[in-house]
């Protein structure tokens, strides 16, 4: 009953002086705001950032060859296939070029690819087909086009059959790839794609340059890696001629990367919350001052002091919980306001910021209570019932 009544008494002093309790509130609703707004504007960056990067292989390998004494050949790396935990080991080559058609050019980058190499980067054609082993073979001139290039050419991305002239040979279009967003990290729209050896016919390039790697199940990624590394080191006689890339770390250390900046962001945004309990620490006092005779006379007729302490820090806190809860409902119309113009990204305040946002007001609400509910349980109730 007690417990009750005092807070029955909390919230009617609230109410009794609404313009004063909402600017109060108003630290713990800015505090509260920032910290739940920078937290889930890096989680819904970080959770972006990976997707594409998994888009682009994150459970792959990326290997770069700068050796240009030794070459890497094709054939070489055929033969590394199914062993020592690889599944597939996907070269390719890239330079820019001039593509021509129905009297339109446009510049473009070209990229030669293996059939494994489409399945590894997930680039899935709209219309046509992909690349196969007999294009590879027999070195076919045949093409896959972004939707930018196609537009670019022929003002439309229904080319299929069509021809297209690129550094002096002319190709013809096997398949157009999938419209993809202007922000993914391995945008299509720019380039073409030939089989891989007919791209080094056209580029001149017979050594390989650079290759991804994929395992034969996740848990083999090391042994692939370890493969892959003690084959390199054999050929070019060090480490120092090739670069290997495992883009499963790049993405972890990414998160981790981003986690620690989101606790960063969140420290700097709690001390908000702290000025917010600054706040609430003086109005307290204040009403402490202004409720003096009241704490007299309920003193008088058998208050109990952890009865004028437990009403008081309930004050204080209701004041910190509904400024936490009116923050966290700011900070959600913005990440849904966010969410609508940047649809390429999801906002949202997950289960562990809220409850962190909100435990973390409410224990400001605790603490600077603490010493205005204790000042008022110490008031002598003679010298209170005197006060004027």
């Amino acid at each position: 009953m007690k417990i009750r009544q005092s807070i029955k008494m909390a919230w009617g002093a609230i109410i009794s002086n609404k313009m004063r309790s909402f600017l109060t509130m108003l630290g713990i609703i800015i505090g509260v705001c920032s910290v739940t707004l920078l937290i889930s504007l890096v989680q819904g960056g970080t959770g972006s950032i990976t997707e594409s990067m998994e888009d682009l292989g994150g459970d792959q390998i990326m290997v770069s060859v700068t050796d240009t004494h030794k070459k890497l050949t094709y054939h070489e790396l055929q033969t590394l296939e199914g062993t020592g935990g690889i599944k597939t080991i996907s070269p390719y080559l890239t330079g820019n070029g001039v593509a021509v058609a129905e009297g339109n050019s446009a510049d473009v980058s070209i990229n030669g690819i293996t059939p494994a190499y489409q399945e590894v980067q997930g680039l899935d054609v709209e219309q046509g087909r992909q690349f196969t082993d007999l294009d590879m073979e027999q070195r076919l001139n045949v093409c896959i086009v972004g939707t930018e290039v196609a537009t670019d050419l022929f003002g439309t991305t229904q080319v299929l059959d069509n021809r297209i002239r690129v550094n002096g040979y002319d190709y013809r279009v096997v398949g157009v790839l999938e419209k993809q967003d202007e922000a993914m990290l391995n945008g299509t729209g720019n380039s073409i794609y030939l089989p891989f050896t007919n791209a080094q016919r056209l580029l001149k390039q017979t050594a390989i340059t650079g290759f991804y790697l994929s395992a034969q199940e996740e848990e083999a990624l090391s042994q692939a890696q370890d493969t892959i590394d003690g084959y390199l080191e054999k050929k070019f006689g060090s480490e120092e001629g090739y670069t290997i890339l495992n883009m499963s770390n790049i993405v972890d250390m990414m998160n981790t990367v981003m986690s620690t900046l989101s606790l960063m962001l969140g420290g700097i945004a709690a001390i908000s919350l702290l000025v917010g309990g600054i706040g609430i620490m003086n109005i307290m006092l204040v009403s402490v001052t202004e409720r003096t005779r009241e704490i007299g006379i309920r003193k008088a007729i058998g208050a109990q002091r952890s009865d004028i302490t437990v009403q008081f820090m309930i004050e204080s806190v209701f004041i910190s919980l509904i400024g936490g809860i009116i923050g966290m409902g700011i900070s959600q119309l913005v990440l849904w306001i966010l969410n609508m113009v940047f649809q390429d990204y999801h906002f949202a305040i997950s289960l562990s910021v809220g409850a962190l946002a909100l435990g973390f007001s409410v224990a400001v609400g605790l603490i600077f209570g603490i010493y205005p509910a204790n000042k008022a349980a110490k008031l002598k109730p003679i010298n209170a019932l005197h006060y004027e």
